[in-house]
């Protein structure tokens, strides 16, 4: 259940190379407030962000880049061999992701957007962040088209995509967590018009949630 608030909230996510940024980018076209949890986390990782003083501390400044911020490259290696250093990372990182992604909802709605979308990767692996949307939108693909996607943009071995998927909830437990499901296994034509349906779902309930809120 969604925690008490004045806006309409969604999460989206996926996994890896789903096509959750091509969803979110055309939900904010729309008109959503669209709040980007990877970039929230990469902005307080950057050089003097507010986590780089908390993670020098504790993973020391060989997990530092030359230009002080999170050199992503060690982190990702040492997290991905070390179960424990990734959940202390998670720990330095996800509340000051949380609370500056609050506050942007927050601030967006007041500017007049009709209802809010968290982008999470993780969301299904948050209990906290489930609670805090009203519903989850999951953007799903092959597998095959993750790895391949991914491969494309960011160089990865198909090993290392594989890795991370691994790493990230099950196909079937994001199903299962979400009340809509949107497939990115088609033809961008498709895909928007899938996008424009279901803006069109949030506006109405989002027009139902504030005549309730207002009762």
């Amino acid at each position: 259940m969604a925690t008490e608030r004045a806006y309409f909230a969604v999460g989206l996510t996926g996994g890896i190379g789903s096509g959750k940024s091509l969803v979110a980018g055309q939900l904010e076209l729309a008109g959503a407030a669209v709040v980007d949890a990877d970039r929230l986390a990469h902005q307080v990782t950057a050089p003097a962000g507010a986590a780089i003083a908390s993670i020098r501390a504790r993973f020391g400044a060989a997990m530092i880049a030359p230009d002080g911020a999170l050199d992503r490259a060690a982190m990702r290696s040492l997290a991905f061999s070390d179960a424990a250093a990734k959940r202390e990372l998670e720990a330095i990182v996800h509340p000051l992701v949380r609370q500056a992604a609050l506050d942007q909802a927050r601030s967006k709605t007041e500017s007049g957007a009709p209802y809010v979308v968290f982008a999470i990767p993780l969301l299904i692996e948050s209990g906290d962040w489930l609670r805090r949307v009203d519903r989850v939108l999951l953007v799903d693909c092959p597998a095959h088209e993750q790895v391949r996607r991914v491969m494309h943009r960011s160089a990865l071995a198909a090993a290392q995509v594989q890795s991370i998927i691994a790493q990230q909830a099950s196909r079937s437990r994001r199903l299962a967590a979400a009340q809509d499901v949107l497939f990115n296994g088609g033809s961008l034509n498709l895909v928007s018009a899938r996008v424009a349906r279901l803006h069109a779902t949030y506006l109405a309930l989002a027009t139902g949630s504030a005549v309730r809120g207002a009762r």
